[in-house]
């Protein structure tokens, strides 16, 4: 039996995120870091890690944001992924993730802390179930969407794929 995006958002009780598509905290380690022992950029103390299932299906698309922390992406289920990854200075990488590394894709990828990001399927139909490992642990004061007229400006080569990632009146 083939299962679909609705099979994986039921039976993994996964919820829409902020960013777009589906997901639910599958981990948070109970022990954790005091905020002084983190740099100044975290704004309290924060768990050692935390993992969450990630789902996208067809055209949706996770939006520019950023995180104060590194954040693992690994590739579960479904179709092949793409995570951009636009570093401060602005160069830009794709990363493909999947389960075929004689197409440039692979299995698992970092994003950095600080860089923006977004995701979609590379073929826009399907679905990708994913995994994402953030450490220090995610925390919702960490996160920060993009606004697309901001990020245009800070990096106006990238305009035409900034905006296609991002939510709000297509320009």
């Amino acid at each position: 039996m083939k299962h679909d995006a609705k099979y994986w958002i039921r039976h993994l009780r996964l919820q829409p995120h902020p960013e777009g598509g589906w997901y639910r905290e599958t981990y948070r380690a109970k022990e954790g870091i005091a905020q002084a022992a983190l740099p100044s950029r975290y704004r309290g103390p924060r768990a050692f890690s935390t993992g969450v299932y990630f789902l996208l299906a067809g055209r949706e698309f996770s939006t520019f944001h950023r995180l104060h922390s590194d954040e693992m992406w690994h590739f579960y289920h479904g179709a092949p992924f793409l995570v951009v990854d636009l570093a401060p200075d602005g160069k830009l990488t794709e990363h493909r993730l999947g389960l075929h590394p004689g197409r440039g894709e692979l299995p698992q990828i970092l994003v950095p802390r600080g860089h923006w990001f977004a995701a979609r399927i590379t073929s826009q139909r399907g679905f990708t179930l994913l995994g994402c490992t953030v450490a220090p642990g995610f925390d919702f004061n960490d996160f920060e969407i993009a606004d697309r007229d901001q990020l245009c400006a800070q990096f106006p080569k990238h305009k035409k794929l900034i905006a296609s990632l991002t939510k709000g009146p297509t320009p």
